[in-house]
C-alpha cells in the first residue's frame, strides 16, 4: 500500500496491517522485521511508514480507566485526543498537554513527545505519563515508567517508535472550570519584540506567536503573540452568559475538497492574507476576551484536508528549536532568507519552550520556528540552508515533522542519539522496528 504522512511527501510503498486487539501484537511484532506504529497518519514526513510494514493502531480505541479525584486515565494507545476531549471536557477535565491538532492518537503523542503552547510551563506529553506498555521487538510486553524501566521509558517517550508497539498509557488529566480561554493579544512590530513578549508571557499557561513570514526590513519577524489561560466560571457567566460553560467542538463546516493548484500560494497570496490577519488581530490590542478553546488549541482542524492548499506534490514542514543565546541571530537569518528567496510560508508559529525531557525529545530550552513550504526543488535547497543555520546555532529538528533532513544535521542535534542507539541494540530493535524515518537518519 501506497503510505505518506500529513505533508503528503514523501510516499512508499509498505504493507499496512490493522490492528484491533492488543493481544495480536506481541505475535505480530516478533515476527515482523522493518515494522513501525501508525496512528492516525499526523506525522509530516516519513515517521510513521515502516520500511516493510506498517501496524495501525487505530483499532487500539479503549478508554479503560479514570478516576475522578486525581484525573487519573488509561486509554489504549489507539485513542484519538479529540476523543478524550468529547469524553472529558463535559466532565470539567482537559489534557495536560496538547499539540496542534486534535486528531492525533495517544501512542502518537508519546512516540513524538508532543509540545503545546504550555510547554515553558508545564513540559511536554511525556511529563506527565505515569505508566505506558511496551511490546518490545521480541514479543514481550513490559510496564515502563519514570521509576519502572525508567531507560527504556525515556527512550520511548519522542522516540518516534523505534522501540517498540505502544499498546497503553496511563496519564493525568487536569481540572478545568469551563471550555473557554482567556486570551490576550500582544502585538510586535519585529523579531525581537515578539521574543521579547514571548518572555514577558513567560507567567501564562500557554503562549503562542504567529509570525509574518513576507515581512522585510524593520518588520522583518512582526507577531501577534496570543497568551491565554482556562477561563473561571465566573468569568465566562459574566461576559458571556447564554454559553455554555463546557462547549464541545464545533462541527467543521469548512474542507478543501481537491487539490489546489500549485500557484495559490505564492507571495502576493501570501501576503495579502498575512497583512489582513495582522491588522484584524492588531485591532484587539492588548484586551482579554474569551474564546472558545477548539479554535485557540487547533484553528487548522476546522478546515477539513487542509493539506490539499498545497496541492498533490504535498508539503514540508520545517521546525526548528534553537537556544535562547543564539536565538535572535538565527531566527532573523532564517526569516530573512525565507523573505528574500519568495517562498513565502503560509503557516509560520514561534514559541518559547522550556527544559527537554527524554532522550530523543525535540524540545530544549529556547525557541522553536515551524514553516510549511510547497514541495519544490527550490524549498529543499533553501532548506538545506536553513539547516546549516540552525546546526551552527545549536539547535535541531523536530522528527514528528522532518521529511528531508540529512544524517549530519540529526546526528549535530541530537546528543543522546549513541545512547539511544545502544538501548535500541540491547531490546533487538535494529533492522526490527524501522520506519523510512530511521533508515534514512541511519538509526
Amino acid at each position: 500500500m501506497l503510505l505518506e504522512g500529513w505533508g503528503r511527501y514523501p510516499r512508499f510503498e509498505s504493507e499496512a496491517l490493522g490492528l484491533g486487539d492488543p493481544l495480536a501484537v506481541p505475535g505480530l511484532v516478533a515476527s515482523s522485521r522493518g515494522i513501525i506504529a501508525r496512528g492516525n497518519g499526523r506525522a509530516y514526513g516519513d515517521a510513521a511508514i515502516g520500511t516493510r510494514r506498517t501496524l495501525g493502531a487505530l483499532g487500539l480505541d479503549r478508554m479503560k480507566a479514570f478516576d475522578p479525584q486525581s484525573g487519573r486515565l488509561t486509554v489504549e494507545a489507539g485513542v484519538l485526543l479529540s476523543d478524550i476531549l468529547a469524553a472529558f471536557l463535559p466532565r470539567g477535565f482537559f489534557p495536560p498537554v496538547v499539540p496542534g491538532t486534535k486528531l492525533v492518537t495517544v501512542g502518537g503523542m508519546i512516540a513524538a513527545d508532543v509540545h503545546g503552547k504550555n510547554h515553558h510551563r508545564d513540559g511536554s506529553f511525556g511529563d506527565h505519563l505515569e505508566q505506558l506498555t511496551l511490546v518490545l521487538p521480541s514479543g514481550q510486553a513490559v510496564a515502563c515508567g519514570p521509576s519502572e524501566n525508567a531507560d527504556l521509558f525515556r527512550a520511548t517517550v519522542g522516540g518516534m517508535g523505534l522501540t517498540g508497539i505502544i499498546t497503553e498509557a496511563t496519564f493525568r488529566m487536569k481540572p478545568v472550570e469551563t471550555g473557554w480561554i482567556r486570551q490576550r493579544t500582544i502585538v510586535a512590530k519585529d523579531l525581537a519584540g515578539a521574543l521579547k513578549a514571548l518572555d514577558d508571557s513567560d507567567a501564562a499557561t500557554y503562549s503562542v506567536a504567529w509570525i509574518d513570514c513576507v515581512a522585510r526590513g524593520a518588520g522583518l519577524g512582526r507577531s501577534l503573540i496570543f497568551a491565554g489561560e482556562h477561563a473561571t466560571r465566573q468569568e465566562v457567566s459574566s461576559e458571556r452568559p447564554d454559553a455554555p460553560l463546557l462547549p464541545l467542538a464545533s462541527p467543521g463546516r469548512l474542507g478543501v475538497p481537491f487539490d489546489l493548484p500549485s500557484m495559490t500560494l505564492n507571495k502576493a497570496s501570501v501576503a495579502a492574507f498575512n497583512e489582513l490577519y495582522f491588522r484584524r488581530g492588531a485591532r484587539n490590542g492588548d484586551k482579554p476576551f474569551l474564546t472558545h478553546w477548539h479554535p485557540y488549541f487547533f484553528p487548522l482542524d476546522g478546515v477539513d484536508r487542509w493539506n490539499r492548499i498545497y496541492g498533490r506534490r504535498g508539503f514540508l514542514q520545517h521546525q526548528c528549536v534553537v537556544p535562547p543565546a543564539t536565538a535572535h541571530a538565527a531566527l532573523a537569518e532564517i526569516l530573512d532568507r525565507i523573505t528574500r528567496s519568495g517562498k513565502a510560508s503560509f503557516l509560520a508559529v514561534l514559541k518559547k519552550m522550556g527544559a527537554g525531557g527524554s532522550l530523543m525529545s525535540f524540545p530544549m530550552p529556547g525557541y522553536t520556528l515551524a514553516l510549511d513550504l510547497r514541495v519544490t526543488d527550490e524549498t529543499f535547497a533553501l532548506l538545506d540552508q536553513i539547516d546549516r543555520i540552525v546546526v551552527a546555532a545549536g539547535g535541531r529538528l523536530y522528527l514528528a515533522k522532518d521529511a528531508r533532513q540529512s544524517r549530519q544535521t540529526f546526528e549535530a542535534g541530537y546528543p543522546a542519539l549513541g545512547r539511544f542507539n545502544d538501548l535500541r541494540s540491547a531490546i533487538g530493535a535494529p533492522g526490527h522496528m524501522a520506519s523510512h524515518l530511521s533508515s534514512r537518519l541511519g538509526i
